[in-house]
């Protein structure tokens, strides 16, 4: 996953991007950065020489005109953050007595290696870890190469096994790491019917998402039938990046389908208000019946059902790229966290019918000289944060677990960018967040989270030892 957006240089000096807090063009495209990184090394812009950012030695532009203008941007940019009154400051409500700890310190991955036969580095990128509900308390983790692993719950798990290879069918490229293999989930019925769901980029055709279901073997609980894939939804993108990708099933046995707005930068093509499109909504399908010409069936009380110029499957929409969702297994809320684009981060509450914004607005706040100002039509977020604190946000799931009971009912969410772990608590029936406790510990870039089938919640980074996942911990405390 990436944060970046766009690669677009501003009409007024060349080589600095428009916008300013995205990853963009500058000097050449091998060496990319943004106004904000110039911002951050201040000296550079007054001419004390280039600096080296987290993306390499960026070259040094001779007008100082360009510099100064980049300077001017950024500081207008962060006073707007400074003076506004709903910035999320990192931990508001003070730090959780909580550290993240390897959850699986000896697990081996089968079939994995760090480097390539050719002597490539090849990290483990594990996307989604999640259960089958079907008693076995067994952990499967989908990496975004596209194998997907098994193994027993146990902090002692020596090694996996390997549920399903379908990496041939994957593409993945770790300079387009917004495509692969991004969402599993398992049918509600998986125990009487051994299905599972998978949405991944196609090899067959260019920047394309498919949902496809899978079933079980026969013969061995620990593998897949690798002979069987039943195309369900086939979902062209017109670019590589924002293909949201989060599959989950809802409390009512229908098939929830994030969508990003299908990419490039600000939305372009309009998608996000676009209710003739799939791209930059929620869809709700029924994968257990199929309408005339269609591998699935859209449920009659969706909400768009039956108007001109919409579709069906959608749920809800005005969305920019929602980087994982999940239902509170006890309220049955749809939980959202959406990638911002120039300055915010936001958190939503999906509800049926419901337009989240984007792109008229960028969480609480106007987007672009076309944007719109608060509306009864347009769903602002429960929660936000700016890009002082975090630049991308990863969804995550409320606590129903036992094993912290002092975290029952909070959302753990992340920012990859910062490796900031968060626990809000919000109260649905005052529709107010009463809490957001910043997780000290070790700055993780976390990809994705997921939970078991005891409610225990996991988050995942992308490793280059294997040790990718891990989970909460109290704190002891020092006397």
């Amino acid at each position: 996953m990436t944060y970046s957006a766009a690669g677009v240089s501003s009409p007024f000096c060349p080589g600095f991007c428009v916008d300013l807090t995205d990853e963009c063009g500058y000097g050449t495209t091998k060496n990319r950065t943004s106004v904000r990184d110039l911002f951050a090394t201040n000296l550079y812009l007054f001419g004390h020489g280039p600096p080296t950012t987290h993306l390499g030695t960026i070259t040094m532009i001779p007008f100082r005109t360009c510099r100064l203008f980049a300077f001017l941007l950024m500081s207008l940019a962060w006073l707007q953050l400074a003076v506004s009154p709903s910035v999320a400051a990192d931990s508001p409500n003070g730090v959780s007595p909580h550290k993240a700890q390897s959850a699986f310190p000896d697990l081996k991955w089968s079939g994995w290696s760090p480097v390539t036969d050719d002597g490539k580095a090849q990290p483990l990128r594990p996307i989604v870890l999640t259960h089958a509900g079907d008693g076995s308390n067994r952990i499967f983790v989908a990496t975004q190469r596209g194998v997907i692993h098994v193994f027993e719950n146990r902090q002692s798990a020596k090694k996996t096994k390997v549920f399903l290879d379908i990496e041939l069918k994957v593409v993945y490229n770790d300079k387009k790491n917004e495509e692969g293999l991004l969402g599993f989930a398992f049918h509600p019925k998986y125990r009487q019917n051994g299905y599972f769901f998978i949405y991944y980029t196609a090899r067959d055709a260019e920047h394309t998402s498919v949902i496809s279901r899978f079933r079980v073997s026969k013969d061995d609980p620990n593998r897949a039938d690798a002979k069987f894939e039943a195309e369900v939804m086939r979902i062209k993108q017109p670019f590589w990046n924002h293909n949201g990708g989060t599959i989950a099933f809802g409390p009512d046995g229908y098939l929830y389908v994030g969508l990003g707005d299908g990419g490039s930068a600000k939305d372009p093509l309009g998608n996000g208000q676009n209710k003739a499109t799939l791209l930059g909504s929620i869809l709700r399908i029924d994968v257990d019946r199929k309408d005339k010409g269609l591998g699935y069936a859209i449920p009659r009380d969706n909400p768009f059902v039956g108007q001109p110029k919409a579709r069906g499957e959608i749920w809800a929409y005005g969305l920019r790229n929602v980087w994982r969702m999940s239902f509170d297994r006890k309220t049955g809320t749809l939980w959202a966290g959406d990638v911002g684009q120039d300055l915010w981060e936001e958190i939503n509450l999906i509800t049926r019918g419901g337009n989240y914004g984007w792109n008229l607005r960028e969480a609480k706040h106007k987007f672009g000289k076309n944007g719109s100002g608060p509306s009864p039509d347009l769903i602002d977020p429960i929660w936000e944060y700016n890009h002082g604190v975090g630049k991308s946000i990863t969804g995550g799931h409320v606590y129903r677990g036992k094993r912290l009971p002092e975290l029952v009912g909070a959302y753990l969410y992340a920012d990859y960018v910062t490796g900031k772990v968060w626990a809000l608590r919000y109260d649905e029936s005052k529709k107010t967040v009463i809490s957001n406790h910043l997780i000290p510990g070790n700055k993780l870039p976390v990809i994705s989270f997921g939970e078991d089938e005891k409610g225990e919640v996991y988050f995942a980074i992308v490793s280059s030892n294997g040790r990718g996942l891990f989970r909460l911990e109290r704190k002891k405390s020092s006397k």
